[in-house]
């Protein structure tokens, strides 16, 4: 059997990732939150002066996962906000988009999240109970992302990403778009808290 191509991505931080074949050496903290404040959700088509990045939403899904269940385990939280990690380096494709392109782009994605979860002391496949969850909050941010500030109506987006639940004001700060330099260096703090030895 023909082995598959190595396709290298090189990162500021020096590194280089092949994308086919991630290893989780070669996964840095740095280099995710600089892409991930960098990538724009919906395209771009956002209001507001600022994008709205992937480090953004993945602040406000983890914000959501909290309200949902106050008790979240560091690792549980860990893992929500890497949920969109891969896109660091894929980008933020939209879904639609991602369908038309089909099973490729799933396992790129895949496997690069593997490496990271690894990277990060997680098990390469979360549990099956812990991605449902992870989804549920992420389809509460796209509608709140949706309705806020990509101009959905909120018919189109209950049709979309189904009906709201109830949200806290805690939201609300996460909906008003950032700089890149604040939504990285926010991202990177809620990493590093959820990988910090806790005191004993």
């Amino acid at each position: 059997m023909a082995k598959e191509p190595r396709v290298w991505q090189r990162m500021l931080s020096g590194r280089r990732l092949d994308l086919l074949d991630p290893s989780p050496l070669d996964v840095e903290l740095d280099d995710i939150a600089h892409g991930l404040a960098r990538v724009a959700r919906w395209n771009g088509q956002t209001e507001g002066s600022h994008i709205f990045s992937v480090a953004q939403h993945s602040l406000l899904v983890a914000t959501i996962a909290e309200h949902l269940d106050p008790d979240l385990s560091r690792s549980a939280r860990l893992a929500v906000l890497l949920h969109d990690a891969p896109e660091y380096v894929i980008g933020d494709i939209i879904s639609p988009f991602k369908t038309v392109i089909g099973d490729a782009y799933k396992s790129v994605e895949s496997r690069l999240l593997a490496a990271i979860h690894v990277h990060f002391g997680l098990p390469a496949e979360p549990p099956a109970p812990l991605k449902r969850f992870i989804k549920r909050a992420d389809r509460q941010a796209a509608f709140l992302e949706a309705t806020r500030l990509a101009g959905f109506a909120r018919e189109e987006a209950v049709r979309i990403f189904g009906r709201p639940e109830p949200m806290p004001r805690a939201v609300e700060p996460f909906l008003d778009p950032w700089p890149v330099a604040e939504a990285e260096e926010r991202y990177r703090e809620q990493v590093l808290a959820c990988t910090a030895t806790p005191p004993r």
